[in-house]
């Protein structure tokens, strides 16, 4: 299966201007999976009640997107839904099946946690038959939630995670390949947002023994998921089969 990330430099609360920007940079670009990062309409804005989604503008841009490039869509966008607001991460196949993922670890550091709901539910979607666990930026520092309990192939993680600590991002998105022998995708903004944060080129993808498989070309990150491979390395290195059994409460 061949992904591709856009390494989006996401115009702030500006959605309309963000639809024809991802339309023209994927222009003359196929694949069967398309990543757009976390909140790729508006960038990671704490205005939920201005720029949250009412009348699923978002999502439908994506449907729209997916069907006239037949292939798949991934990335989030801040939405309202019964009075509350969620960072939503949605999964749009080209016949517009759709399925979501609500953003869990909110980042209290910003002060997400006091505008957006948590998610209560891991979500992992089946295409082209690879099992995608959806992640959004800082469920990343969480590796009990992403834990492989042999139910995926591949974890996609949408973010907009600034340049001062890169570091951490790059570290553990090869850890969590590493320590759930699977292909991670990670795929993050760049340029500056409305709050001045920097983001630095930093999208990467790794198979599930830490090597990077992906290949980058002006803003496009492009990497292919070889079933047959990661197949053949879990069969060799059955490291799954000693985890540690547990529960979640949520």
């Amino acid at each position: 299966m061949k992904v591709v990330g856009l390494n989006l430099d996401i115009i702030w609360k500006n959605k309309t201007e963000n639809f024809k920007l991802i339309e023209n940079e994927l222009q003359n670009v196929e694949a069967d999976l398309f990543l757009l990062p976390e909140m790729f309409s508006t960038g990671f804005c704490m205005d939920a009640s201005e720029v949250s989604d009412r009348n699923n503008e978002s999502l439908e841009f994506l449907k729209k997107i997916s069907k006239e490039k037949n292939a798949a869509f991934c990335g989030s966008a801040p939405v309202e839904q019964n009075g509350k607001f969620y960072n939503r991460m949605f999964f749009i196949r080209p016949d517009g099946e759709t399925a979501f993922y609500d953003k869990r670890h909110l980042f209290s550091f910003s002060g997400e946690d006091k505008v957006y709901t948590p998610g209560k539910e891991r979500v992992i979607v089946e295409y082209q038959g690879i099992r995608f666990l959806l992640q959004i930026c800082y469920d990343l520092r969480f590796p009990v939630f992403a834990r492989n309990n042999d139910d995926y192939d591949a974890v996609l993680y949408v973010a907009n995670w600034p340049e001062k600590r890169v570091g951490a991002w790059e570290h553990l998105l090869k850890a969590r390949a590493i320590e759930n022998l699977s292909f991670v995708f990670g795929l993050n903004r760049i340029g500056t947002d409305g709050n001045n944060l920097f983001y630095q080129e930093s999208s990467h993808c790794f198979f599930a023994d830490g090597k990077e498989i992906s290949q980058k070309q002006g803003n496009l990150v492009n990497a292919e998921l070889n079933m047959e491979e990661l197949k053949d390395f879990r069969s060799h290195f059955q490291f799954l089969n000693d985890r540690d059994p547990f529960s979640i409460k949520f």
